[in-house]
C-alpha cells in the first residue's frame, strides 16, 4: 500500500451530517490522504452513506459489535492501527474541515518538521451549520507546560480535531490516552506528544466543530466524566513527576506544582456545572449523594449550581 501524507479517520456512529463531513474531506485543497470510515456497528445508514462515495481514497471499516461512546477512545486506536499516513487526524463524524485544512497543517509541519503533534484554531458552527464561534488565537509554538497552565485556566479550548499528529510518534506513545468518554483524553494526548519538542499551532480556524446537543459534551454519563477528570488529575501528578520543564517554563511550572490541586478541583466544578445545564435540581441531588467519593462540599455543588443557571439564562 502506497503510503498517503495523511490519514483523515472518521470513528462513525451517527448519520445525520456524515455526508456533509465526508465531503468537506473530498474537497481538501491538498489531495495526499486517506480516509479512512469506522462504522461502530451502528443502527443507522453508515455504510450506505458511505459506499455512495465512489473515492479511491476512501478505505471502510466495520466492528463486529458497538464500541460505544465510553471506550470512544478504543476506536481512535483502531483507526491509529488501520491507517497507513505519515500524519493522523481524528474526525467527529458531524464536524467539518476547511478546504485548505491539509494545506494548513502541510506548512505547519514545513516549518516545524520535527515536531510529533500540531494544531489549529477552530471554528464552532450550529445544528445548521452556521458560524458561532472562534476558539481562541494562540502562538506559534509552545512548550508543553504552557499548553497544560492555559488548559487548566480554561483560557482555550481544544477539540481532538484540530490535532494532527506524527503517525510513528504516536504509536510509539502508545496512542491516544485512554479516559471514559474521551473526557480530556485529546489533552492528555497532546501533552504527551508535546513533551519533548513542543507544539505548533495555526491560528487560521481550518476545523469546524459543531456544537450540538448529541455531542459528548453534551451527552455522556456525568459520573464517569467526573471519574475521567480524577484520572486526569493523577496522570497530571505523574507527568509532571517525570517530564521537567524546558528553561523558559520554569516559573509555569513551579505555579502549576503550587496550583495543580487548585485548578483540578476547578475542573471538576467545570464538568458538574455542565451536567446540572439539563435537569438541574435532579442532578444536584445526585452530586449531593456522591460528593464523598469525588471529594465535592455542598458549597460546591450550589456553586456549580448557580454558574450553570446563569449560563442557562445568559443562552
Amino acid at each position: 500500500m502506497s503510503k498517503n501524507k495523511f490519514s483523515i479517520c472518521i470513528p462513525a456512529y451517527k448519520s445525520k451530517y456524515l455526508q456533509e463531513c465526508i465531503d468537506s474531506i473530498l474537497a481538501q485543497t491538498n489531495p495526499d490522504f486517506e480516509l479512512l470510515i469506522l462504522n461502530d456497528c451502528s443502527p443507522e445508514p453508515i455504510e450506505e452513506i458511505v459506499l455512495k462515495n465512489q473515492d479511491p481514497r476512501i478505505r471502510y471499516f466495520k466492528n463486529e459489535k458497538n464500541v460505544g461512546a465510553y471506550d470512544l477512545v478504543d476506536n481512535w486506536n483502531k483507526c491509529l492501527e488501520l491507517s497507513a499516513g505519515e500524519y493522523i487526524v481524528i474526525m467527529g463524524d458531524d464536524d467539518r474541515l476547511a478546504p485548505d485544512y491539509l494545506t494548513e497543517f502541510g506548512r505547519l509541519i514545513d516549518n516545524y518538521p520535527s515536531l510529533h503533534v500540531y494544531h489549529c484554531r477552530s471554528k464552532i458552527i450550529d445544528d445548521d451549520g452556521k458560524d458561532v464561534m472562534l476558539t481562541p488565537a494562540l502562538p506559534a509554538f509552545e512548550h508543553v507546560y504552557d499548553s497544560i497552565w492555559h488548559r487548566l485556566r480554561q483560557l482555550r479550548s481544544n477539540y481532538i480535531s484540530d490535532y494532527v499528529y506524527k503517525t510513528s510518534a504516536l504509536k510509539a506513545q502508545g496512542g491516544f490516552y485512554k479516559l471514559p468518554l474521551a473526557w480530556g483524553s485529546d489533552d492528555i494526548t497532546a501533552f504527551i506528544a508535546s513533551a519533548k519538542f513542543g507544539i505548533a499551532h495555526s491560528n487560521k480556524p481550518v476545523f469546524e466543530y459543531r456544537s450540538n446537543r448529541l455531542s459528548i459534551t453534551s451527552t455522556g454519563n456525568d459520573l464517569h466524566k467526573m471519574m475521567a477528570d480524577i484520572s486526569y488529575s493523577e496522570w497530571l501528578g505523574d507527568f509532571m513527576r517525570n517530564n521537567p520543564p524546558h528553561s523558559s517554563e520554569k516559573v509555569i511550572y513551579q505555579h502549576l506544582l503550587n496550583e495543580k490541586d487548585k485548578y483540578m478541583h476547578e475542573k471538576k466544578l467545570y464538568t458538574m456545572m455542565l451536567s446540572l445545564r439539563s435537569n438541574p435540581l435532579q442532578k444536584a441531588k445526585n452530586w449531593m449523594k456522591t460528593r464523598a467519593k469525588f471529594g465535592l462540599s455542598i458549597k460546591d455543588i450550589g456553586v456549580a449550581l448557580a454558574k450553570s443557571l446563569n449560563s442557562n439564562l445568559s443562552k
